[in-house]
């Protein structure tokens, strides 16, 4: 009896402790936050669900002009840019945390498509001059994978477009896109470019799309901007615990085309939320393979959100 009474005690307490902390909760009603659409606002998707009115999504290449606006308090971005932006003085966003970490592959309708298969043969990427290409380059090289030719497109919707139209062609190209692609045509076979870089780092990814910090709200109000990031953490977390809730609102939000695509293309999206300071090492890998694409060199120690 003594026992149970000590474990209904300790149950009280706990209940008390939560109703206190949930007393203390920031109010983030105002917070406005923008974000492309795509692979990296699926991290924010059931938040953006509950609250769409605070959520604006944008073109991808409008992102700069969100961070010269400086209107929202949170950005999600390429990593790579918003480093590049705040090292040029156009912008006074921090980084709050890594949100996304490879959403590309390697496509083919080759039979049995592997990566060997690239050896001699003529690869098509898209972005030419981004971190996305570097890093699929890279990736290429350290794994002895030598193509014969490698040709450029502007976008993931063009080399799409090549995979399905080309029975031959070999593509890099990204998820959601890669599954509206399989539902078309299940002869595409592909490989993640996370394998090819992991066999090269040892490391699940790389530092790909972020949430950004603008620093006058983290100046104004620290607490709130605390707290938004941890409900960013377990939105993010969702994508892999459950991936049907945040498929709908991605379908009810149009960041993807359906709920069916969403669902299958989540789990593949590398969706996962790590703080700016424990990202902090990887974000350094990341840059060192272009450092070109970060202005010139890695991001100063004032950048990350936590910084003494």
């Amino acid at each position: 009896m003594k026992k149970l009474l000590t474990m209904l005690l300790c149950f009280a307490l706990t209940l008390s402790l939560c109703a206190f902390a949930g007393g203390e909760a920031a109010d983030l009603s105002g917070v406005k936050v923008s974000c492309p659409g795509g692979a990296p606002a699926l991290a924010l998707a059931t938040l953006a669900a509950e609250h769409p009115e605070q959520y604006t999504f944008v073109a991808a290449d409008t992102i700069t002009a969100e961070f010269a606006n400086a209107t929202a308090d949170f950005i999600i971005a390429p990593l790579n840019a918003g480093a590049k932006l705040y090292k040029a003085g156009k912008s006074t966003y921090k980084l709050g945390g890594v949100v996304a970490w490879g959403n590309l592959y390697f496509a083919s309708q080759k039979e049995d498509f592997k990566p060997e298969d690239m050896n001699g043969a003529a690869v098509t990427l898209f972005g030419e001059n981004t971190i996305n290409a570097s890093i699929a380059l890279y990736a290429l090289e350290q794994n002895g994978i030598v193509p014969e030719t490698v040709n450029y497109l502007a976008s993931a919707a063009e080399t799409q477009s090549l995979l399905l139209t080309d029975a031959e062609a070999i593509v890099l190209t990204a998820e959601p896109a890669l599954t509206a692609a399989r539902m078309k045509n299940d002869k595409i076979g592909s490989c993640a470019l996370n394998d090819l870089y992991k066999a090269a780092t040892g490391r699940d990814g790389y530092a790909q799309a972020a949430l950004f910090v603008n620093a006058e709200t983290l100046e104004k109000d620290p607490q709130l901007v605390a707290a938004f990031l941890e409900a960013a953490a377990a939105a993010a977390e969702r994508c892999t615990s459950d991936v049907e809730a945040v498929a709908e609102a991605a379908a009810a939000l149009e960041i993807l085309p359906n709920a069916k695509v969403a669902a299958a293309a989540i789990p593949h999206c590398a969706i996962r939320f790590v703080g700016a300071q424990e990202a902090r090492e990887q974000i350094e890998e990341t840059a060192s393979v272009d450092l070109s694409q970060f202005g010139g060199e890695l991001p100063a120690d004032d950048f990350y959100y936590g910084a003494e």
